[in-house]
């Protein structure tokens, strides 16, 4: 009986040196897919990731700018430019953010460019935010005596960040968008593509500048780039020849420094 008993017992190990390998691939590829269905969490940092474009794709591009001089900022308010509005489809956050339909885009984007485990009720649309994760700045400030990045800020209470447009609706308004019926000028307030979290140190230093007049000195700058681009393109927005210059020079410089996707 003992015989028999050990002999079992060899088999059984045998048998479980080969299958526990396999039961923890199991558990681990179970893991990740529940992981990949909690569309709650934000686990950025997401806006360098967001409409990424390749060197190619941003350089053909440029030409499709019309250059033309700035139009007064006659006329404008921000109140032209509604926001926030709720995440209709047509922003363009996808299909990871349709469930919360019922929250603004501010809040949409907040989770979106979240790093770490940030959660979004659907329902009422309040943000948790668990221990470690918040907010990492990707603008970057540049100190006024040295002209060294200042280290970048981190906010971990999302009243404390800004939604930031990286084309600002004042550019965006001289630009052509005072000619625009308040449907295209909500879209551009809106649009996920024009969105980003940012310190609001950082946002102040940027204020309604066009590209000619400031770019990101951090990690940002050749997404900022790339999306100033894209949003001038989408809505047939015009550059003035300073900042045709501008954007011409950071797009060759991000293309040789391997800064796009």
């Amino acid at each position: 009986m003992k015989r028999v008993w050990s002999s079992f017992s060899v088999r059984a190990r045998r048998l479980l040196a080969v299958l526990a390998p396999l039961l923890v691939a199991v558990l681990v590829a179970f893991s990740y897919a529940l992981l990949g269905e909690r569309k709650d969490i934000g686990t950025g940092p997401g806006p360098a990731d967001t409409a990424a474009a390749s060197a190619k794709d941003v350089t053909e591009l440029l030409p499709k700018l019309v250059v033309t001089q700035e139009d007064s900022m006659n006329g404008y308010s921000r109140e032209k430019f509604p926001h926030w509005d709720t995440n209709k489809p047509e922003h363009g956050f996808g299909d990871q953010f349709a469930q919360y339909g019922r929250c603004t885009t501010r809040v949409v984007m907040l989770l979106r460019d979240a790093v770490g485990s940030v959660r979004l009720d659907p329902k009422t649309c309040e943000l948790k935010v668990d221990s470690g994760a918040g907010w990492r700045d990707q603008y970057g400030v540049a100190d006024r005596t040295s002209g060294q990045l200042k280290p970048y800020k981190w906010v971990i209470d999302p009243s404390g960040v800004d939604a930031d447009h990286i084309v600002p609706l004042a550019e965006a308004w001289r630009s052509g968008a005072d000619a625009r019926d308040e449907d295209t000028r909500r879209r551009i307030a809106n649009d996920a593509l024009n969105l980003v979290a940012s310190d609001p140190t950082a946002n102040r230093s940027k204020g309604d500048q066009d590209a000619a007049n400031y770019l990101p000195p951090g990690n940002f700058r050749c997404a900022y780039v790339s999306r100033y681009v894209q949003v001038k393109i989408k809505y047939a927005l015009t550059v003035d020849p300073a900042e045709q210059t501008a954007l011409r020079t950071a797009v060759g410089d991000c293309a040789r420094r391997g800064g796009f996707r």
